[in-house]
């Protein structure tokens, strides 16, 4: 697995924070028909628990909110990927449909209310990712949202420069219909709790819908290192 670790700089700021890092050989493809009625079917859960002033108070989505305006961006120009999606359902605006990959990443992060990075691993340039909190003037192209301004966003880089924040992930190495490896780092800034119950349903969609195969995965915090059997 490509080693992830979580800088000074970030951990200062957002002492909590916890990241599940999983690794797997998968098979992507056009989305499927099965995993979008599970997704639908989540859609009508959110519709029937939650309402749309709610949604920034819900403690995953809150905690990475705060990590913004800790690091120096608002949150509110610049939303987490897990609240957009949600606001997008209770808004009955329909979710994009990208491919399985993508697509079933997005029904964890509605299901957990995490911001989750889905990396083609073979595009990422060496064997190390590190967190830490973007710059003014840092060269990022957020997937389809054109050139993104990441200064005060945690930001995960590789060996070149960013590659993932929580608001969007970067062109470079985005999923796409060849991909073979993916790294998918769910993002805990409301602490460990939670983690482990995501991790597992994300393995669990991966197996079922992406064929993934050799599986690793890795909790990651300020002072400590876990691997973990999903």
């Amino acid at each position: 697995m490509i080693h992830v670790s979580l800088s000074e700089e970030i951990t200062n700021l957002c002492p909590d924070l916890h990241v599940l890092a999983i690794a797997c050989e998968v098979k992507n493809s056009e989305s499927d028909e099965q995993l979008w009625r599970e997704i639908a079917s989540e859609e009508e859960a959110v519709r029937s628990s939650m309402k749309l002033e709610e949604i920034n108070k819900w403690p995953p989505i809150q905690a990475t909110r705060q990590a913004y305006k800790r690091c120096g961006k608002d949150p509110n120009r610049y939303r987490p990927s897990a609240e957009a999606l949600r606001r997008r359902i209770l808004r009955e605006l329909p979710l994009y449909k990208v491919d399985t990959l993508v697509d079933l990443i997005n029904l964890l992060s509605i299901r957990s209310g995490y911001s989750i990075g889905g990396f083609d691993a073979d595009k990422i340039e060496g064997n190390e990712l590190v967190l830490g909190v973007g710059r003014e003037g840092e060269l990022y192209h957020g997937i389809g949202r054109g050139e993104l301004n990441i200064a005060g966003l945690p930001v995960y880089r590789d060996a070149v420069g960013g590659i993932g924040t929580p608001t969007s992930d970067e062109e470079r190495t985005k999923l796409d219909l060849n991909t073979s490896r993916l790294l998918m780092i769910i993002n805990g800034y409301s602490g460990k709790g939670g983690l482990e119950v995501a991790g597992a349903f994300g393995v669990a969609l991966l197996k079922r819908y992406g064929s993934a195969t050799n599986l690793e995965a890795e909790l990651i915090s300020a002072t400590n290192r876990t691997d973990l059997l999903l």
